[in-house]
């Protein structure tokens, strides 16, 4: 489903709230690397939550969009509610509005339904995510600010080398050295014995670390952000790891629900090394060491 799309705020907020609503308020919030962040004060004494980029941006809201809907569609766990988006060429910025999510307490289980949540969702059915191909996606979207390719495969190990790592390895070539490179073809030959098969295809997230879900209004992990895609659902529990890994009440429910493979932890950093080369790409050599680490040891 696609989301209405205005040419600037006030006429969205009022088709969502009633012609009588108007933004009194604008109040900048912490937001990413990517996007400028805002609540909006309305006048019938509602908040909306609303994201900004520049007009030349505005598909990564088209494609967040379609990426939150996808998720809501599984029934499984929440997203913020979507208002509209668009873009204002008069001002010269992109927009998207959406539910606002005041401050609230973690539910007592919170990690144990997280983790529920998260294994229900990668077992729902995918059939309608892509049009061909049992991998991948109905569009590309954005991993970061990184354009991610999302053309359907039949095989996941195919999926992962030629639209996640191929794409990236290619855009960091710069960084590496002829040695470096044939290293990395060294481990690209070897995926099919380091990768396995997943049982099912699962609608993953895609950028699922700890800054990209949030305590909703009931006190459970809302999922905001999305780099969605259809794969393996091993890459998103590995994405959780990488930058500090959630607790352990998370996995434990999370196998109760989708019981994890006992080879996952020899892939783990496999998955991640997509998002190490997307970190190099979008900000530099620093991230060069920790990618040609997880090369030279795969490899």
């Amino acid at each position: 489903m696609d989301l209405s799309v205005y040419d600037n705020v006030e006429n969205g907020i009022r088709e969502c709230f009633g012609s009588d609503v108007s933004v009194i308020g604008k109040n900048s919030v912490g937001g990413g690397d990517i996007n400028d962040a805002f609540v909006l004060q309305l006048s019938n004494g509602e908040k909306a939550f609303m994201k900004t980029n520049s007009v030349s941006n505005k598909d990564f809201f088209k494609e967040e969009a379609r990426g939150i809907c996808a998720i809501v569609s599984t029934g499984t766990i929440r997203t913020p509610d979507l208002f509209f988006r668009g873009a204002d060429e008069k001002n010269g910025y992109a927009f998207l509005v959406m539910e606002y999510i005041g401050s609230a307490g973690r539910c007592p289980d919170f990690w144990s339904e997280f983790g529920r949540s998260l294994a229900a969702m990668h077992l729902s059915e995918t059939a309608s995510f892509t049009e061909s191909g049992r991998y991948g996606f109905m569009h590309d979207n954005y991993i970061g600010a990184s354009k991610q390719i999302n053309e359907p495969r039949d095989s996941w190990i195919c999926f992962f080398a030629e639209c996640r790592l191929e794409v990236q390895f290619d855009m960091a070539k710069r960084y590496f050295n002829d040695t470096d490179k044939k290293k990395i073809l060294r481990l690209l030959e070897r995926l099919p014995v380091l990768l396995s098969k997943p049982e099912r295809p699962s609608l993953l997230h895609g950028d699922l670390w700890s800054g990209n879900y949030m305590i909703g209004n009931d006190g459970k992990a809302w999922l905001i952000d999305p780099a969605v895609y259809v794969g393996h659902a091993e890459a998103d529990l590995a994405m959780t790891e990488l930058f500090g890994r959630f607790p352990s009440e998370f996995y434990k429910a999370y196998s109760e629900v989708n019981p994890i493979d006992p080879g996952y932890n020899d892939r783990r950093d496999l998955y991640n090394l997509y998002h190490l080369l997307n970190h190099l790409n979008l900000f530099g050599a620093t991230y060069l060491s920790a990618v040609m680490s997880t090369v030279e040891y795969y490899g």
